[in-house]
């Protein structure tokens, strides 16, 4: 055999390695290239990035395709780690190139096929359609497109509410408007009392409903105002009027009690600590009040005394000493207080004089109006009964005058001054709690010292009573815990009962500046309707002169009594034809 033409042994083994030089084996491969390409195209079938397979879109590879025939070749020293002919068969490498070929992107791919137009008919179609539209391929990045963003709506007609149904303020603050009306009586004889139509409006979130109507007793507002004053040590709470044994049935009490319980629950509303109390709502709103008044006091027993602070704190509320007020503003206030009631009382009284001598000018008017009209039903001229009547009339009106005068000095300036002496008794209420509060301070502090003695006097006994010696720190630190909490009850009452001072200065001045205008207003209306009165009633005289507003009988000759040829005419009473008689016969 040729080894030139074959460039192999002609026995089929592998030369020696030693033997080989890097010159034959190109030759070798040269001049067989049927071999060579029987031995490299399995190697390429297993191997896509070097196979003649179209990429996913449509398009030919972006590298060269290997050509099978012989190609001329520039002869290179191999690496000969593998034996001089190098890896052959299946190991046999494939063609290394200077830049591999980049594998496809499926997403980008797609996306750049889509937006390519696929034939020139379709475009010259979308080219006028979309030549006012700049996709902006060239310099937008690759990937997914992102939408643009959603511009707000021009104009201010479609512009949704974003403001919320209650402003924070308006939630912090709820409004109140009470009424309290319609008082009649039911119940038995024995039974009978006055109940009331309590009618609340609110603004506040906490109640089911923002109006309703509920029935409420007197002793349900004494209720209220007890709770009110156990739940909040400190706070000056709006008094209900007081009790009255006789006359309580009256018109006029009933009218006057009516509206000073009104007054008391709108300013409770209007409190901001109060507005917020649990048993104000079971009041306004509960619609089976006894019920729920009997669940509350078995789920919070004793708490109706006026001790719920104080027990729910662990603290004795014992009357101690005597209080002396350390506190020159307290003390200033004190004395304040005391003289304003003593005044208002007074004023009063006053007051009071003043509304009986009205109610007497009444009934002195009532009487005097009687006395005129038996006069006018006396046989008199009719000239003179007219008038009479009409001043009995006049009375009875001025009488009724009278009376609602003096109901409004009760209802406007009376209600007002008798308010403000109830209201300054629970001031006073407020002052005793902070007494209470100092007292169980200073008991604490007693109790908390005796703790320590006794601790001390064990610790100079040595560690022969350690358990005893453990329950009295136990104590010392309860005890302690107990001052620190009676302290602070007694300063935040303190600075409570300032804040609530300085409240009661401003609605006094307010409420009595508005009382003593009303008062004003309705007694110079009241004087004016008087003078309005009397004036009618002159200018009635005055036309009684002008023969106009009394009906006069028509005069016509009646037959004399004893003598029927002497006439007597109609309208004449026997004084007067005696007095024309005699004219007759002294001319």
């Amino acid at each position: 055999m040729d080894l030139e033409d074959g460039g192999g042994s002609p026995w089929g083994d592998v030369p020696t390695q030693s033997q080989s030089s890097p010159g034959q084996s190109k030759n070798t491969e040269n001049e067989n290239p049927s071999e060579t390409q029987a031995k490299t195209t399995p190697a390429e079938l297993s191997n896509p990035s070097t196979s003649g397979l179209k990429s996913p879109s449509g398009r030919g590879s972006r590298t060269p395709i290997r050509r099978v025939h012989a190609q001329p070749k520039k002869l290179e020293a191999l690496d000969d780690s593998l034996g001089p002919l190098g890896p052959l068969g299946d190991n046999a490498p494939s063609t290394q190139f200077d830049q591999p070929p980049a594998p496809p992107q499926k997403e980008q791919t797609v996306t750049h096929n889509f937006r390519q137009p696929a034939t020139s008919a379709q475009s010259s179609m979308s080219q006028s359609m979309m030549s006012s539209v700049d996709l902006g391929d060239e310099e937008r990045p690759s990937g997914p497109r992102i939408p643009p963003p959603v511009q707000p709506p021009q104009g201010g007609a479609t512009r949704r509410d974003t403001q919320p149904s209650v402003s924070i303020e308006q939630a912090a603050k709820p409004s109140f408007d009470i009424t309290v009306g319609d008082p009649h009586k039911v119940g038995d004889l024995t039974s009978s009392h006055i109940v009331y139509q309590v009618h609340t409006k609110t603004s506040s979130k906490a109640y089911r409903q923002p109006e309703f109507t509920v029935t409420r007793r007197y002793r349900d507002f004494l209720w209220l105002y007890n709770s009110l004053h156990s739940n909040n040590p400190g706070v000056v709470i709006p008094p209900p009027p007081e009790k009255q044994a006789v006359g309580r049935f009256d018109n006029s009490f009933v009218e006057s009690r009516r509206m000073a319980l009104e007054k008391m629950l709108n300013k409770t509303a209007a409190h901001p600590t109060l507005q917020h109390d649990g048993d104000l709502k079971i009041f306004l709103e509960s619609e089976a009040f006894n019920l729920d008044v009997k669940h509350k006091e078995r789920k919070e027993p004793g708490l109706g005394e006026s001790k719920g602070m104080f027990a729910g704190l662990g603290l004795s509320v014992g009357g101690g000493g005597k209080f002396v007020e350390q506190d020159d503003w307290f003390h200033e206030r004190r004395v304040y207080l005391d003289a304003l009631e003593n005044q208002l009382k007074v004023l009063l009284k006053s007051m009071d004089t003043v509304v009986s001598q009205r109610k007497g000018l009444a009934e002195a008017a009532g009487d005097f109006s009687t006395s005129l009209h038996s006069l006018s039903m006396v046989e008199l001229s009719p000239s003179l009964s007219g008038p009479l009547e009409s001043l009995s009339d006049l009375q009875i009106r001025i009488r009724e005058l009278y009376e609602r005068q003096a109901q409004q000095d009760v209802l406007t300036l009376g209600i007002t001054i008798d308010e403000y002496i109830r209201i300054i008794g629970s001031i006073k209420q407020a002052f005793e709690q902070r007494q209470k509060a100092f007292h169980s301070w200073h008991a604490a502090e007693s109790e908390m010292q005796k703790r320590k003695a006794t601790q001390d006097k064990l610790l100079r006994q040595g560690k022969t009573q350690q358990d005893r010696l453990n329950q009295l720190n136990a104590d010392v630190v309860d005890a302690e815990r107990k001052v620190h909490q009676a302290r602070l009850l007694f300063e935040d009452m303190g600075r409570l009962m300032r804040s609530e001072l300085e409240r009661f200065e401003r609605e006094k001045v307010e409420d009595f500046k508005s009382g003593v205008e009303t008062f004003l207003e309705s007694a110079v209306e009241a004087q004016k309707e008087l003078i309005e009165l009397w004036e009618t009633f002159l200018m009635q005289l005055d036309a009684d002169d002008d023969d106009q507003p009394y009906f006069k009988p028509p005069v016509v000759p009646l037959p004399s009594e004893g003598n029927s040829d002497a006439q007597r005419w109609s309208g004449e009473t026997k004084v007067e034809e005696a007095a024309s008689a005699t004219a007759e016969q002294e001319e």
